[in-house]
């Protein structure tokens, strides 16, 4: 569920299509974490590069870094400007000691302990992300598993059952048993023999049996068959009392009325399937391994405030944020990273084709919340070993860390990640009153612990972030037509790569195929002048 009084994802994504048709609801399933496919097939062998040719990259994100590497490699000339102090972009890990201010002048220092951090931007790698788990080998990034099901987590809705969370195991299984009943019933009663064979509807019958659970009437009944997986009252032990007492399973409306196949479907998406991976140490580990490979190109605290070009090469106009500096860049070729939102505020000298998609192309609303706890108590008290917990409230989810299980020291929690309506609102609070409302709402979850094992959090809001202005960028069906081409055309001596220049967008892979095909174009014209 996202948010609450709002519509469900399979509401959220109908209405989108009927606005925008396919390619617009394809683009929200991405952001959403639906769909979306990869088409790596290997490194670019880009090679003989013109003797002194030169190329400026500008921005360190994932797409800029690869594009550095990739073109010295093939034997150019590489100058990298990036404006913050540091690799990676969205790539990014909030850690104890960082302080940054939001658009509106707001400041948090984040007080995690060592070792604890929030993502803020990715924060975890499907398994068929090629491009992204290619390159985290090759440079040495070091990966542990992401736990995305975790059938001991939580579903919760404010309409259902009195308000009260359910464990997901619970519902997800009786929702199946229910199913199951009312199919293999009618199949029993001949309601479905004209659409199945009399073999096919023996197979289907038995298998809704075992795979619903139903007893020899086709019931779907409390008892120690249905406990075998949604999880009994008294669990089974050993001796004397070592019977097991089953649990009662939940009946068909209010399973109905709990919306839980959204989160059944959820995890059914080939985006969120298991296997998934993060960084051991933080997602940053990937932006800083990508970094370690050019450190010698990277300028960081350049801002770009200028980009012209002529039929010779280009000039970047940069200024150094530490002294004042102005200085000029100059290239033959340019292959532009920065964000949209901000691209589109720069002096940049381009067609008009190229500048009317760069100013069509809003970008989403998404924030995170970090918060740090004295203790596991999710583990301890609880028993889930991460994954997510679901609810119809404004923060969306909350999100168990997925590593440094059992140990006895502080750790975080992803109190919130949401966008659309609750995004906005919470966005529009003070730091302080974030953290509040990331509190009371996810003690629904864990009442007795939230507050009381609380130590500080942190927030972090894309649309007040001002190196960016905004999470992700959002295409629809119509803008795509009318400018998606123009944008990722070459214009004279320059061409932009990131997620917002591919189909796959809100993914680090989007980024990283993004820029493979922009350099492969650019060596391509460079070798032909």
């Amino acid at each position: 569920m996202i948010e609450q009084g709002g519509p469900s994802r399979r509401e959220l994504l109908s209405m989108i299509g009927k606005a925008g048709g396919a390619l617009a609801m394809y683009q929200a399933m991405t952001a959403l974490g639906h769909a979306a496919e990869t088409q790596f097939t290997g490194p670019p062998a880009l090679s003989g590069a013109r003797k002194g040719a030169k190329v400026l990259v500008l921005g360190a994100g994932l797409a800029g870094m690869l594009a550095a590497y990739e073109l010295r490699k093939a034997g150019y000339t590489v100058q990298l400007l990036e404006y913050q102090n540091r690799p990676g972009g969205r790539n990014h890990s909030i850690r104890g000691g960082d302080s940054f201010t939001e658009v509106g002048g707001a400041t948090q220092t984040c007080e995690f302990q060592p070792g604890n951090y929030l993502n803020p931007g990715p924060w975890r790698i499907p398994h068929h992300h090629r491009t992204l788990l290619h390159y985290c080998k090759a440079f040495g990034v070091e990966l542990e598993p992401f736990i995305q099901l975790n059938h001991n987590a939580f579903v919760h809705s404010s309409k259902t059952f009195g308000g009260k969370p359910q464990r997901y195991k619970e519902l997800a299984v009786d929702y199946k048993g229910h199913v199951s009943e009312l199919l293999g019933k009618a199949l029993n009663a001949g309601a479905l023999d004209q659409q199945v064979t009399k073999e096919d509807k023996e197979k289907l019958i038995a298998s809704l049996r075992e795979w619903g659970l139903l007893d020899g009437n086709l019931s779907y009944t409390s008892g120690l068959l249905a406990s075998s997986q949604r999880g009994y009252d008294r669990a089974p032990g050993g001796g004397v009392n070592g019977a097991p007492t089953p649990s009662k399973i939940n009946g068909l409306s209010d399973v109905l009325d709990s919306h839980v196949w959204q989160e059944m479907g959820f995890f059914y998406n080939y985006l969120m399937q298991t296997t998934m991976f993060q960084p051991k140490g933080g997602m940053d580990m990937i932006g800083k391994g990508f970094a370690r490979q050019i450190s010698d190109l990277i300028t960081y605290n350049a801002k770009v405030t200028k980009i012209a070009q002529n039929d010779k090469g280009v000039t970047a106009t940069w200024e150094d944020l530490k002294t004042g500096k102005v200085s000029e860049a100059k290239a033959d070729y340019c292959v532009c990273t920065i964000p949209l939102a901000v691209l589109n505020q720069l002096d940049l000298q381009v067609g008009p084709k190229m500048k009317a998609a760069i100013g069509a192309v809003p970008y989403s609303n998404l924030l995170k919340i970090g918060l740090e706890f004295k203790r596991r108590f999710w583990e301890e008290d609880y028993s889930i070993y991460g994954g997510h917990s679901f609810t119809d409230q404004q923060i969306g989810l909350i999100s168990y860390p997925n590593f440094d299980f059992f140990k006895d020291k502080p750790a975080v929690v992803l109190g919130a990640f949401s966008g659309g309506p609750g995004g906005y609102a919470m966005a529009g609070m003070t730091p302080e009153q974030r953290i509040e409302a990331a509190l009371a709402q996810g003690s629904v979850f864990h009442p007795a612990e939230y507050r009381k094992e609380f130590m500080n959090g942190v927030s972090w809001i894309w649309s007040r972030t001002p190196w960016i202005l905004g999470c992700c960028a959002s295409w629809t069906e119509a803008s795509r037509e009318q400018h998606y081409q123009n944008l990722v055309a070459m214009d004279g001596r320059i061409v932009l790569a990131g997620e917002h220049a591919s189909y796959y967008g809100c993914w680090m892979e989007g980024a990283l195929l993004s820029s493979l095909d922009a350099i492969e174009r650019l060596h391509k014209k460079a070798l032909a002048a």
